[in-house]
């Protein structure tokens, strides 16, 4: 008897066999500029599904190393990483993941949605990068800080073209040094110190507990200026180079060799992420210079980069939530159980359906939160700089636990193939648990949308919007345009009550709760908006959306019926 061999399953093409996000790209480029976006999306996606998809599968297989010392003695700290993750750092560099936003031509052609296309490009690229998304989002995070306009204009001109260079010869990315052992996410308790040195650089000394992308070419470090009082304001930005060859300090030091002052001491072995350098990192009078005036509390600059990587995390949710979904309906196509195809199995249908509601909806949300970014930065525009800052924390924490859970789902239905490391499988529910976590848990971020109602008012933009969806609603659903109207005056309600006392237990305590319905609602108005322009697939999202996060209810049949429109 022959040995039965499963099929391989390929997903379809992730640009061109993605719905959602071709129409979106038509609704807010229009068709002339989804035209001139259509050729290097392309060119990603035969990337993506060719050599960086056996790229992304080297680098998971060979983790990064730590070199502490060479042959003879000397510490060199180090990292080394595999060719696959050096493959993907070309492609971001080359494909402008990172740079599209910043370069002159590409505003030129989309203006402020050239952070549109920058996030399709994302949702493309970041699934099946090894993780080298974090990288991208924390370099993205370093050039905005570096482009606001009290940073020195010698350290921009030194430092941004790297990093927003398309030439993987030369192309940087960056770390991100914040949290210490002690504080983790309470920046007040960092104990990093910063003191000026004679050239207008500074030193800094001081244990950063969490580094990833250790082994990019530059950080942004906080730390508290000397004479700076207590707590996190006074916090300031320094850019901190990783390699000798960018520190004064450094006097005949070895290409490659670390910055004097910087000590990897270790890299993390962490659940998942594991081709991404993570480490612990010692600072002693370590060259750095400063991102803005030190004197001046800057840790409202450092929220510059915050945000942008806030809303990155919330892209490599959404996209590993679309490839995800992608895997497990291909590999339903080829499985045959009962006599059929899996595919054809009314409770996995059921299954998948209602994956690609959640997908839906963490794309739209995501997709959101570029497209405020984009205005905020290229018109200056105070209406989406209001939205933002509560759409980035929502966005973040609502996709982040939306692609742990869908993770789960799709490891369970692949079965034991979906258990079994080689398969690639269980990489999804590894790298999905960080999603959570990395800048700002759930409730880390729930504490700070609470503090946007009460402090900044930050409701009033998302209530209009929950308005005017309503209104949007009307036409295509009443039932769904009631379920909408009903949420937004308990939204509303609740953002009335918990102003006057922020401080009060039972507000506290319900921070999680309240920060999940605000991003559910805003995820409903989200998908209206977008089947009011023309979507037939976000239009059945939205109300199976909405029944089953805003209404509670089971959505399986539907999901069962119209498996193949959303998915």
């Amino acid at each position: 008897m022959s040995r039965f061999v499963q099929p391989v399953p390929l997903p379809v093409d992730p640009y061109a066999g993605d719905g959602l996000l071709r129409s979106w790209l038509e609704r807010h480029l229009g068709p002339g500029g989804h035209a001139a976006a259509k050729g290097r999306l392309a060119d990603l996606a035969a990337d993506v599904t060719g050599p960086l998809r056996a790229a992304h599968a080297d680098a998971e297989a060979h983790p990064p190393t730590l070199v502490r010392y060479d042959p003879w003695g000397a510490r060199i700290d180090r990292i080394d990483t595999s060719a696959g993750w050096q493959a993907q750092r070309a492609a971001a560099a080359r494909h402008a993941v990172v740079a599209l936003p910043y370069l002159p031509d590409a505003r030129g052609t989309w203006g402020a949605a050239a952070r549109v296309v920058q996030h399709a490009l994302l949702h493309l690229y970041g699934p099946e990068s090894a993780t080298f998304s974090c990288p991208v989002a924390m370099a993205d995070g370093a050039a905005a800080l570096l482009s606001m306009p009290d940073v020195d204009a010698t350290v921009r001109d030194a430092w941004l073209p790297r990093l927003v260079s398309t030439d993987p010869a030369t192309a940087i990315t960056s770390g991100q040094w914040m949290t210490e052992s002690q504080g983790g996410s309470d920046l007040g308790r960092s104990s990093t110190l910063g003191r000026p040195a004679a050239d207008g650089s500074w030193r800094l000394t001081g244990e950063k507990w969490f580094c990833s992308a250790a082994d990019a070419a530059m950080a942004v470090a906080l730390a508290r200026p000397e004479g700076a009082g207590r707590g996190s304001r006074v916090l300031a930005p320094f850019l901190v180079p990783r390699y000798a060859v960018d520190s004064p300090l450094a006097d005949g030091a070895a290409p490659g060799a670390p910055a004097p002052g910087v000590t990897v001491h270790r890299l993390k072995d962490k659940l998942g992420t594991r081709a991404l350098p993570t480490a612990e990192i010692g600072l002693r009078d370590a060259y750095a210079l400063p991102l803005g005036d030190p004197a001046v509390p800057g840790l409202v600059r450092a929220m510059t980069l915050v945000v942008v990587t806030r809303v990155h995390n919330a892209a490599a949710a959404a996209g590993g939530m679309r490839r995800g979904l992608a895997y497990a309906r291909a590999y339903a196509e080829v499985r045959h159980v009962a006599g059929g195809p899996l595919v054809s199995s009314p409770l996995h249908r059921a299954t998948l359906g209602t994956l690609a509601v959640d997908a839906a909806g963490a794309f739209a949300l995501a997709g959101h939160a570029f497209a405020l970014l984009g205005r905020v930065e290229v018109g200056a525009d105070p209406e989406a700089a209001a939205e933002l800052r509560i759409v980035a924390p929502l966005a973040k924490l609502a996709t982040g636990r939306l692609a742990v859970s869908s993770a789960s789902e799709y490891v369970e239905s692949l079965g034991g193939a979906g258990y079994v490391e080689d398969t690639g499988v269980p990489r999804l529910l590894r790298d999905a648990q960080v999603l959570p976590i990395w800048e700002g848990t759930t409730n880390v971020l729930a504490l700070d949308v609470l503090r946007a109602l009460t402090r900044e008012d930050a409701g009033a933009p998302l209530l209009s919007r929950l308005a005017a969806a309503v209104d949007l609603a009307r036409p295509l659903s009443p039932v769904l345009a009631d379920t909408l109207a009903a949420v937004a005056a308990q939204v509303a309600e609740t953002i009335t009550a918990v102003t006057i006392d922020p401080e009060a237990s039972a507000v506290l305590a319900g921070a999680r709760g309240l920060a999940l319905r605000l991003a559910y609602a805003l995820t409903t108005a989200l998908l209206v908006e977008h089947a009011a322009w023309g979507d037939e697939q976000a239009e059945l999202a939205a109300r199976l959306w909405a029944r089953r996060w805003l209404r509670h209810e089971e959505i399986a049949e539907d999901a069962h019926h119209h498996l193949d429109l959303l998915c």
